[in-house]
Formats: structure tokens, sequence, C-alpha cells
């Protein structure tokens, strides 16, 4: 900004282009403008459009690098932004200490409009030093074939024979495509999340018994909650039933505070439509995360125009003791915090019903008593990421983005709060373009002065 006016300022001075003091104010007024709408998130798009994930606006870009050797270095607390090529595996790295466990979180972003197969996706590891893999997951897209955000976890578990000790570690991302898949590059937002020991070592055995019949659903007055576009942005809901409009290729997130003890259950409707006709094999797709990103359930449904509805299968209550269970939507039931969940539309329902919007119902339950959690020796990083705090319950009853008890920092609003700011970016953005196509009328008004006094 100081060198723009000061480039100003030097050609006023050396009589080629005379600009008044309110010329400069303008300029400067309308920069900052600009930079208000740079800041405030996604103003040219509607949060969860086709195409606008609402990444983290305090990512860190990191390169991709094809060996560990060039590997950026990924610290716990931190959120990145980087990028995936068709068909390559990049390497991010660690240094870890002997003690904690440490979670990192992989969501890919395929472009709008880019084509994927069911089994397009990503894999997740973690490695030691020695190439040996701690852990590995993957994500897909799934039967219906429609690009939306995916993400695949990989864990640094410090009591697993394979990871022990400190020292450094990676983080290998592999993509996953068919050969007749688009060649586009995909955009990556990770996470890094590190869990430090328990004051006192607990069992290291699986929950035994908790009720796994599956409740009914949520009943009582629907409440109007649009959902955000990214993990960041994820608007909070507690237990109620929620109700959004999602247009085809669209993707919704929401989170839902868990605290310890407390059992979730969630049901999503995807409403009628009385427009078109056909059969969509995957049209809903009902994703829960925990609040490391790391994938724990998914359910989805068919559609042929009337209502349906699926929910996720029976979830324990959230205990420590969870992580030893083999199963994934046990296993991913391991802490406390903000549960990620999110919804998309197949793009494919345009095609037989139109472009919508379609309405979208989710009944979430929160059965059983909060109780401490288990005693953590250190604070994790980020804090709070393992528990549920007064400002994590008091977003869930106001419905707004701005909680610090999740994966990285706070991310821009959603609902309504997401339209005021998208208000805010479209009032910058006139009023900039405004004032800058003024500035271009004052200024060629004053070269052509200029001319005039040098005749």
């Amino acid at each position: 900004m100081g060198r723009r006016t000061a480039w100003w300022r030097t050609r006023a001075q050396d009589g080629r282009t005379p600009v008044s003091g309110a010329v400069r104010r303008v300029v400067v007024l309308a920069a900052v403008l600009c930079a208000t709408v740079a800041l405030t998130g996604r103003p040219a798009l509607a949060a969860g459009s086709p195409g606008s994930y609402g990444y983290d606006q305090d990512d860190r870009v990191v390169d991709a690098a094809t060996g560990t050797a060039d590997a950026e270095e990924l610290k716990a607390g931190g959120t990145y932004r980087s990028s995936l090529p068709k068909g390559a595996g990049v390497y991010y790295g660690l240094d870890l200490d002997a003690t904690s466990n440490t979670y990192v979180s992989v969501t890919a972003v395929p472009p709008a409009g880019t084509t994927v197969a069911a089994t397009d996706g990503i894999k997740v590891s973690m490695q030691n030093a020695q190439g040996t893999a701690c852990t590995h997951r993957s994500a897909t897209f799934g039967a219906g074939r429609s690009p939306h955000p995916v993400a695949a976890w990989a864990v640094r578990e410090a009591g697993r024979i394979l990871c022990k000790g400190s020292g450094k570690y990676y983080v290998f991302v592999q993509r996953v495509d068919a050969s007749d898949s688009s060649p586009d590059t995909w955009g990556l937002e990770l996470t890094a999340v590190s869990e430090p020991p328990l004051t006192q070592a607990g069992t290291t055995g699986p929950p035994q018994d908790w009720n796994s019949a599956s409740p009914e659903a949520v009943t009582g007055e629907t409440r109007r909650r649009a959902g955000g576009s990214g993990f960041a942005g994820a608007v909070a809901v507690g237990q109620g039933v929620w109700r959004d409009d999602i247009g085809p290729g669209r993707t919704l997130f929401y989170k839902v505070p868990v605290d310890w003890g407390q059992q979730l259950s969630v049901t999503a409707e995807l409403g009628a439509t009385d427009g078109g006709s056909g059969y969509v094999t995957r049209a809903l797709d009902l994703a829960l995360y925990n609040p490391v990103r790391g994938s724990v359930d998914q359910a989805g449904i068919s559609y042929q125009g009337s209502e349906r509805s699926v929910a996720l299968d029976p979830l324990p209550p959230v205990e420590y003791r969870n992580r030893f269970s083999v199963v994934d939507h046990v296993n991913g039931m391991r802490f406390a915090g903000s549960y990620y969940l999110v919804v998309h539309l197949d793009a494919q329902v345009a095609d037989d019903f139109g472009q919508g919007p379609f309405p979208v119902t989710l009944r979430v339950r929160l059965a059983g008593t909060a109780h401490t959690g288990p005693g953590y020796a250190a604070e994790p990083d980020p804090r709070n990421v393992f528990e549920v705090t007064a400002q994590d319950r008091a977003a869930a009853a106001a419905g707004s983005a701005g909680s610090i008890g999740s994966a990285g920092s706070a991310g821009s609003a959603g609902g309504d709060g997401d339209t005021a700011m998208k208000v805010l970016a479209v009032a910058g953005i006139g009023a900039g373009s405004l004032l800058l196509a003024t500035l271009g009328v004052w200024t060629v008004s004053a070269r052509r002065r200029a001319s005039t006094t040098a005749l």
C-alpha cells in the first residue's frame, strides 16, 4: 500500500499526472474496501455452491514434495493449503515427540465440473523415517461419481510398535485416478493435531457394552440453519431438527459439539420435488467426521423424486477407550469436541430433476450424560480441540461458525453470518468499483488540464 501511494505521489510531483489529495484518498479508500472484501471470505460464490470450498482463512500454503528430502514441515495446531496433480504422490514432514498422538487429516477438493470415477480419491499414510507406514486410510467419491470434498486421516499413535520414538515422520498423500478421469489438479487442505498422553494410563480394551439400538429420529420444530462451505466454516447445530436448501453438486458443512459420555445419532432427509423424473443411485451423501476431521461413518440414499431419509449407523457414546476398537464408526468416536456433518447432493440430480434447490433436513439427537474427560497430561494443540466449551454450546444454540473447539482456527461464519458477509462483500466490490471508475474519470480530467496548462 505504501509503495502504491508513493508511486502516485511521484507521478504528481514530476508533472506527468497531477493528482489531488482527494484523488489519493479515493485510491486509499478503494484499496481498503478491496482488502476488506478479500478478508471476509468468498463473496463471489454462495456458501456450498459447486467449486466454492471454504478454506480456512488462516491456511498456510505449503508446496507438495515428490520426495521426503524436500517435504515441507507441518506443525501441530496448523492448517495448510496445497495441491495434488493427477496421478501424483506427495510428501509433507512432521517433527514428533515420543509421547503424543498426532493426527493429520487431508481434504481433497476437486474443481467443479471435473470428471471423476467411483474409485477416484486419495490415500493418506503416516510413515516413519525408514518409510514404514504407521497407518493408512483412503477416501473415494463413491457410486455417485460426483466431485466434492472428501477427507482421509493418518495417525501416529505413540504407543504402537511401528512408530515409536521421537524424530522425523512423513505424511504421504497419493491420488487415485481412473484412466478416463479429468486431469485437473485438486486442491488440498491439511490439518495437524497433537493429542498429549493421559495423566494416568487407563484401560487398553474397547468398550464392551453400549446401547447400539437405532434411536427414534428427533421430532419437533424445524429450524432453518444454512450450512457452511468447508470444515473451517462449518455451522454449529445441537440437538433438534435443522433445515436448509441444497442444489446439485453442493456440499454443506455442519458441526455438533459432543461431550465425553454423549451419544450422537443423525438422520438426513431429502425432500420431494414436483418436477422431473428418473433415478439417481447415490443422490444424497451424509458423512460424519470427528474433531480431527477423521472419517467416522458415511451413508447415502437413492432418489426418484419422493422424500427419502437415511441414518448413520448407531454410534457409541464418546469415550477414550473407543480407539481400541477395530470398527471404524466406534474407533472414530474417541474424543469429545466438534463432530462434523457433511451433506452432499449428487450433481447428477440436476439431469433428472432440475437445479432445485432441494430441501434437506437433519435430525440430530444427543443422548447420555456428559462427564469429565480422561485427564490429559498437557494441552492438546490446537487447544480445546478435545472438549466442548461454553462457546461451543453457545454457537450450537445460535448457529454460528465461530468456535475455538475445532481443529484449526475458526473460519468464516456460516448460515446467517455467511449472508451478512456476502452482503458486505458485494457492497464492498460495488463501492470499490465505483470509486475506481470515478478515479479513472478524475485522472483523465487531470491529465487534460495538465496538457492545457502546458500549452
